[in-house]
């Protein structure tokens, strides 16, 4: 009996143990977005929720639930989906698991176009125009582009290594960070103050309109890197196998990078700059599901995107009504696991 086209049991056995696990990431980040909707300051309980929901609630419950949590919610959702995909895709491209944007430079690249953007467009300017915001995704975008190509040149010495790569990345890093800082101190105090608060990583200016600018990013770009997810696994063979196999090495490697990019300063655009959730989620996902980027990037979307909601709702109790921003949350996290993989990764 010829069984070369019958599905292999171990890969069937692993399909259907990714499945159960990504539906029981949904189920949880289900729960944590229910004790998010019922905490902050002005706490609701479960049948405050209900009421509002099925519009038997009080004014002021409906717009607190769909005026400020849900939509913040929801863009924690989108920018810690983004932001763990673009991780994910950025160690697979690098093959380098300390890749994250927001270490090497690509998130201070987009904050800078972006701030940069801002500045000029309302200089002189009492009321900037409406249209203002809508390019903010597009300037942060060729921001991220241009430090991905600076990095990838500086790096660049007879190929490129991982820790060459982490290291010119935290370099051009800390130079998009002073040139950041420079504009900003062109800025009004009120300005630089609000600037200040969105690079260190914060969501708390959230609003529909915010979503739906981030959503047409993550409806384009996460679709595009599941179906570029095979490339990414062919990767890992080596460039020889991969080559072999038929992949255009380079053709592919822009295209994904382009798609890490495009999730990365979009995400940064909504959210500023929070490190760390493209180097936590790939990492967690990669123990849970394996290498394999066919399992591991929708198991590691919704890991990100747990991570941004749950930290996001610690940042709105533990001081409240004072609000820590998010990015602190999430470093406090992630910065002793990267100092971690650091020590460990060899060259």
């Amino acid at each position: 009996m010829d069984r070369s086209n019958q599905p292999s049991p171990y890969k069937d056995k692993a399909f259907k143990r990714s499945a159960w696990l990504f539906l029981f990431l949904i189920c949880l980040l289900g729960v944590l977005v229910m004790v998010s909707l019922a905490s902050g300051y002005l706490a609701l309980t479960p049948a405050d929720i209900w009421r509002t929901v099925t519009g038997e609630g009080t004014a002021a419950h409906e717009l607190l639930l769909y005026q400020f949590r849900l939509p913040r919610i929801v863009l924690a959702v989108l920018v810690g989906t983004g932001m763990a995909t673009a991780g994910a895709i950025f160690q697979g491209v690098t093959q380098n698991g300390l890749a994250d944007p927001g270490i090497i430079g690509i998130h201070s690249g987009s904050g800078f176009f972006a701030v940069l953007y801002l500045y000029l467009l309302t200089l002189n300017q009492d009321q900037p125009p409406v249209w203002v915001n809508t390019g903010l995704p597009f300037a942060a975008f060729i921001g991220g582009i241009s430090a991905a190509v600076l990095i990838y040149v500086l790096a660049w010495k007879e190929g490129v290594t991982p820790i060459r790569l982490v290291l010119v990345g935290i370099g051009v890093n800390a130079g998009f960070s002073a040139a950041l800082l420079l504009v900003q101190l062109r800025m009004s105090e009120s300005d630089f103050n609000r600037a200040l608060i969105w690079l260190s990583g914060s969501i708390w200016n959230a609003s529909w309109a915010a979503v739906l600018r981030l959503l047409p990013w993550i409806l384009i770009f996460i679709p595009s890197a599941l179906y570029k997810a095979r490339v990414l696994s062919v990767m890992q063979l080596g460039e020889e196998m991969a080559v072999g196999l038929g992949t255009a090495i380079e053709k592919e490697r822009i295209k994904l990078l382009t798609i890490g990019v495009a999730l990365s300063a979009a995400s940064v655009s909504a959210a500023g700059g929070i490190a760390f959730v493209g180097l936590i989620a790939p990492h967690l996902a990669r123990r849970l599901v394996g290498g394999k980027f066919q399992r591991l990037i929708p198991v590691c979307a919704v890991i990100g995107a747990i991570l941004i909601v749950l930290s996001d709702t610690l940042a709105r109790t533990i001081l409240a009504p004072t609000e820590i921003p998010v990015g602190l949350i999430v470093s406090v996290i992630g910065a002793p696991y990267f100092i971690y993989l650091l020590i460990t990764i060899k060259e």
